[in-house]
């Protein structure tokens, strides 16, 4: 398991997402994504605006992809037990 926040991915807050794959990643992101687009978050809907203009070419936004998903691969694996920060300072102290 690998952890990436939404501002890694991208976005506009520490939210954190954890999965196997980056596939899995992108997927808990763009659900964040549709959450703060319907809460209409300002902070996210800016990210969205820069995301929404790589779109626009599609050779970019397969180096922004192929980018986040390097920067995925790179990454150590998560501690693999409870991923909630609040169960590991409750459990650890």
């Amino acid at each position: 398991m690998k952890s990436m926040t939404c501002k890694e991915l991208g976005g506009a807050c520490d939210e954190t997402f954890t999965a196997n794959t980056f596939e899995e990643i992108a997927e808990q992101s763009k659900q964040h994504g549709m959450a703060m687009f319907q809460q209409q978050d300002a902070d996210h809907l800016a990210a969205m605006a820069v995301l929404k203009g790589l779109m626009q070419n599609p050779q970019a936004m397969q180096a922004w992809y192929e980018e986040k998903k390097k920067a995925f691969e790179t990454l150590p694996e998560a501690w693999s037990g409870c991923q909630s920060v609040t169960h590991r300072l409750l459990v650890n102290g």
